[in-house]
């Protein structure tokens, strides 16, 4: 063998015999007579087995280049797009691969995304050389050469499902398992050709974050059918996106089944004292006061509908607009929620008020298998669950909140959908009047309120005044509990504590 062939038979790389030859005569032309054969040879050597990862894991983005081996999870579908300039369509196909260590989302484009969409199926195995970059969810190679692998094997159990936080635009055959966190309407639309078409949603969570979930025809009764709390694994669905957010879709070929299988949902939640207007973020807390649902008339003289509501947690407190079907919702004063999606806007008398319209989710929790998320003072924002939005002829602007809560949740109650939104103050009514407060003889007080705290020290909350309560008596979150003692300011040393 000549030096060529014998430098190549020590390469591990995924070329062929024929293609380094023709690198090596390219590096010695391109080094104009300063490179024999064989000195090119080994720089070309160096330049294949530096991309070389061992595993999946090892993929960083800013890598030049990364050559590494993966079983395929799932194929998306084929899509095309206009390039800029005048280079007319391209076209593009994502697929997940894995191995052992992780997942990697790879891109192919043009002629090899669309050769791919006929070749390849999910469980084959790709050696895969291309470059690393963070894209829209994440890590993501954009491939330059994609080759099967018949002989290398991996260990990956295709069987074993996505989470949220893996979904990525283009993805289909996913299987996901969560916890309902909210279910909504059936809702109808007329289709170009004139039939008409179905569709309904449900937010879904698991321990990596939660996704919007949109049903279509007669898959969309599942959303009626279904229970807050249950846990479901989606079947044969795929990867959209709408306004910015991914959403997974389930059509006649897929399937939203219960299981019986407990799945946590960690959710994430912004300090209400941190809240500013124009942000769309995720807020927790107990429930202070509850006004009555109201009705008003739109500009096209229909009717809407909304109920407000005031959430405190331990930085602050904030009126939420309940619209359309969420006014009806079962809520009141001592209630632990979650609210994800919900707009900060203008509000009544100059304050700032969330709103919780079709795009938003409400979760009630369970007070004995859950706590609101603690927080740790960080700003609102965006955060990384796939909040989607609707869909068929709804519309909403989507978001998420941001501070790092990390507490599993287990239980929940309750579940509609809306299509309204817009701010509380269309319709914003004064707050519950305050529960009447007594002086007693010898300046003792006493103050009858729900507890928003418990532990050192407990709070209290009437629906107008908040109290500090000092006491040893253990009290539990939503107790409507009456204390007598001495006052100084807004803090209450309790000399007696009547419990329900």
């Amino acid at each position: 063998m000549g030096v060529i062939e014998d430098i190549y038979e020590d390469l591990d790389a995924d070329v062929s015999l024929e293609e380094f030859r023709e690198a090596v005569e390219a590096k010695v032309e391109q080094m104009g007579g300063l490179a024999d054969e064989e000195t090119a040879a080994q720089l070309i050597v160096h330049d294949l087995q530096d991309g070389e990862v061992e595993t999946i894991a090892d993929i960083e983005a800013g890598m030049e280049e990364v050559r590494f081996v993966g079983k395929v999870l799932s194929v998306g579908e084929l899509r095309t797009f206009e390039r800029d300039g005048e280079d007319g369509e391209g076209q593009v196909l994502n697929l997940e691969l894995a191995d052992e260590t992780g997942r990697v989302r790879v891109a192919l484009w043009d002629e090899d995304a669309a050769a791919a969409e006929e070749e390849l199926e999910t469980g084959m195995v790709l050696r895969v050389a291309g470059r690393p970059k963070d894209g829209y969810n994440g890590l993501e190679v954009s491939a330059n050469r994609v080759e099967g692998d018949e002989e290398t094997e991996i260990d990956v159990d295709l069987a074993e499902g996505s989470t949220v936080e893996s979904l990525s635009l283009g993805q289909s055959d996913v299987n996901l398992r969560g916890v309902v966190l909210d279910t909504g309407s059936v809702r109808t639309f007329s289709r170009d050709d004139g039939s008409e078409g179905r569709v309904s949603n449900l937010t879904l969570g698991d321990e990596t974050g939660r996704v919007r979930v949109t049903m279509w025809d007669e898959r969309a009764d599942r959303a009626e059918e279904l229970d807050p709390g249950t846990t479901v694994e989606v079947v044969d669905g795929y990867v959209r996106e709408r306004e910015g957010n991914l959403e997974l879709h389930v059509g006649s070929r897929g399937a939203v089944e219960e299981i019986d299988e407990a799945v946590t949902f960690v959710p994430e939640a912004t300090d209400i004292g941190s809240l500013e207007i124009g942000q769309t973020v995720d807020i927790a807390g107990v429930i202070r006061s509850a006004d009555p649902k109201r009705t008003f008339d739109r500009d096209d003289g229909s009717e809407g509908q909304v109920r407000n509501v005031r959430v405190t947690d331990e930085t602050g407190d904030v009126r939420v607009a309940l619209w359309g079907e969420k006014a009806d919702r079962d809520l009141g004063p001592g209630d632990e929620v979650f609210l994800a999606d919900v707009e900060i806007q203008d509000g009544w008398q100059d304050d700032i008020e969330a709103s919780a319209g079709f795009r938003s989710t409400i979760v009630k929790l369970d007070g004995t298998t859950a706590k609101p998320p603690e927080r740790d003072g960080a700003e609102g924002g965006s955060g990384n669950q796939h909040g989607g939005g609707g869909s068929g002829s709804e519309g909403g602007s989507d978001g998420g909140g941001a501070s790092s809560a990390e507490t599993g949740l287990d239980a929940f109650a309750g579940g509609d959908g809306s299509s309204e939104s817009g701010s509380g103050s269309e319709a914003a009514g004064a707050e519950l009047e305050a529960k009447p407060e007594g002086e007693e003889s010898g300046g003792v007080e006493a103050f009858t309120g729900t507890v928003v705290q418990t532990g050192d020290p407990v709070m209290l909350d009437d629906g107008e005044e908040t109290r500090i309560v000092e006491t040893e008596v253990t009290v539990e979150l939503g107790q409507e509990v009456t204390v007598r003692g001495r006052r100084d300011g807004d803090r209450i040393e309790a000399e007696d504590v009547e419990l329900p």
